[in-house]
C-alpha cells in the first residue's frame, strides 16, 4: 500500500481512490484516534498549480458546511519545496459508500429517496452562496442504509461568479457553464437533472460539449428524448420535471432546489405506492431503474 511521505500525525488504513493529481486515503489521526479521509494533490509541473487552486477552493467553501449530505473539509495542510507548494493534503469525513455512476439502486422509490437528498444538499450550499457546479453519478456516495454525501467542491464557487475557463463534466455540463456565463443554482439544477436522466434511462442529455464523439451537440432543449418514452415504467410527473430541470435557459429551470425536491416527493409517492404488490406487473416502476455503468466521469479542470 502507498504510504504518505512526512505525515508523521496520520496512520493510512487504506487508499480509496484516485483523481486528477490526486489521491484519497483512509486515514487514522494518530493524536485522536479519529478517521478522516484525507485528499492529497501532488504538482509536478505548473500545469498541476489549477489542481493545487481547486483543493483549497475545496477547503476554502466545504469547511463551512454543517449538513448532513455535504462532505466537511477539516484541515488543509501545504507542504512546500523550494519555497513552492508541491503537496497540499485536505482533511475531510470519511463516508463509507458507493457512488452512483458504479451502483444504482434497483428501484426507483430508492433512487428518488436519494435524490431527494441530494437536492436537500444543495438546498443548503445555495443558501451558504454557493454553487457546487459538478454534479455528476460519481460525485454522489451512497451506504447501505442509503444515506448520501455530496462530494468535490473543487469546481465550486460563489453564485453568481463567471469563471475564466470552461469547466465541468461534459455529458453533464450546462448551457452557461460552456458559455462561460454567471454560475446560479440553476446551473445545480440542471447537473442535477442530468444525472437523474442518465439514472433512469441509461443515456446521457446531449450537451454543448458531449464526451461521445458521435453525438451532436445541441442548442435545443427540445431534441432531448422524453424520460418516460425512452422508459415507460418512469412516471410522467418525474419525466416532467427532469426536462424542466435541462432546459437550455436558466430562467425555464425550477428556480430552486425547494421547488425541485417537492416535486420529487410527489414522484416518490408514485414509486412508493407502485412498489405495493397489488400494483399490476406491467405498471410497476420498483424496477425501472437500467443496470449499467457511467463511463463519462471525466471533467474539464
Amino acid at each position: 500500500m502507498e504510504t504518505l511521505p512526512d505525515m508523521a500525525e496520520f496512520e493510512v488504513l487504506s487508499c480509496l481512490g484516485y483523481g486528477a493529481r490526486s489521491t484519497i486515503y483512509a486515514v487514522s489521526e494518530k493524536r485522536t484516534g479519529q478517521i478522516y479521509a484525507l485528499k492529497r494533490v501532488t504538482r509536478r509541473s505548473s500545469d498541476d498549480d489549477r489542481f493545487l487552486e481547486q483543493a483549497e477552493q475545496e477547503f476554502a467553501i466545504s469547511s463551512q458546511f454543517d449538513h448532513p449530505v455535504l462532505r466537511k473539509s477539516h484541515r488543509l495542510i501545504k507542504r512546500r519545496k523550494l519555497l513552492k507548494v508541491s503537496e497540499l493534503y485536505l482533511l475531510m469525513d470519511l463516508f463509507d459508500g458507493t457512488s452512483l455512476d458504479i451502483h444504482r439502486p434497483s428501484s426507483l422509490a430508492t433512487l428518488l429517496r436519494i435524490f431527494t437528498q441530494v437536492a436537500s444538499g444543495l438546498a443548503a450550499m445555495h443558501r451558504l452562496g454557493y454553487v457546487h457546479a459538478d454534479i455528476k453519478p460519481n460525485n454522489i456516495l451512497v451506504n447501505d442504509k442509503t444515506a448520501v454525501k455530496i462530494i468535490d467542491f473543487g469546481q465550486s464557487c460563489a453564485i453568481g461568479a463567471i469563471k475564466t475557463r470552461i469547466q465541468g463534466t461534459p455529458d453533464y455540463i450546462a448551457p452557461e457553464q460552456v458559455g462561460r456565463g454567471p454560475m446560479t443554482p440553476a446551473t445545480d439544477v440542471f447537473n442535477f437533472g442530468a444525472t437523474l436522466y442518465w439514472c433512469v434511462t441509461d443515456r446521457h442529455i446531449p450537451t454543448l460539449i458531449p464526451k461521445q464523439r458521435n453525438v451532436i451537440p445541441t442548442l435545443d432543449s427540445r431534441t432531448i428524448i422524453q424520460p418516460h418514452i425512452l422508459n415507460p415504467r418512469i412516471p410522467a410527473p418525474l419525466s416532467r420535471l427532469i426536462m424542466e430541470c435541462v432546459q437550455f435557459q436558466p430562467s425555464h429551470r425550477p428556480k430552486d432546489m425547494g421547488i425541485v425536491n417537492s416535486r420529487l416527493e410527489l414522484a416518490l409517492a408514485i414509486a412508493q405506492a407502485a412498489d405495493q404488490p397489488a400494483a399490476p406487473v406491467n405498471t410497476s416502476v420498483a424496477s425501472a431503474i437500467p443496470d449499467s455503468s457511467d463511463d463519462s466521469a471525466d471533467e474539464l479542470a
